[in-house]
């Protein structure tokens, strides 16, 4: 019984460590290898040139953070010479068949002309440490550097989109 209870005591440790060095930002990041749309690897575009802001999504919840989204688009609040943005969706957590999935991301780049890849095992989530992502859509900020300095996952209320505003801002002051 004793034995039993110092097993669970240290796993405990184990998984509390682990999800605390999970949620410590700023952190060193590697460029991960995902897919195109096509299924053909590639790596994350602007890698070590440019802040990146990065959208990885769930296909299931796409418009978690529309409104937000929308308005940074509009606005092109965060367009700068410093910054590029792109979309990583999450195939592994999908329901919806990946080609399918494919074929409507595909399609909206056709629209917008934003850049889309794929992740079709959690290879940036693995990497990255970022936890269970399923059913989120996650928003992420890494600098040039390649430092993951901004991490959230779900619906952004006004005060986290004032947060992730200024961190934001301020990766983008760094240059000017």
């Amino acid at each position: 019984m004793k034995t039993k209870a110092i097993l669970l005591t240290f796993a405990a440790m184990f998984l509390f460590g682990i999800s605390a060095e999970a949620q410590s930002l700023p952190r060193p990041v590697r460029n991960v290898e995902v897919q195109t749309l096509q299924g053909e690897t590639a790596r994350l575009p602007w890698w070590k040139e440019k802040n990146l802001l990065i959208f990885y999504v769930d296909p299931e919840v796409p418009k978690q953070n529309d409104e937000f989204i929308t308005f940074i688009e509009s606005t092109k609040r965060l367009q700068s010479p410093h910054m590029e943005g792109f979309g990583i969706v999450n195939l592994k957590d999908a329901w919806y068949p990946n080609s399918l999935v494919c074929q409507i991301a595909d399609a909206r780049t056709a629209k917008n002309g934003a850049t889309i890849l794929c992740d079709p095992d959690h290879w940036v989530t693995n990497a990255w440490r970022l936890g269970d992502c399923d059913n989120c859509f996650v928003i992420m900020l890494v600098s040039k550097e390649g430092q993951l300095e901004y991490v959230h996952k779900g619906e952004m209320d006004e005060a986290e989109q004032q947060r992730f505003l200024q961190k934001a801002d301020e990766m983008n002051q760094r240059y000017n």
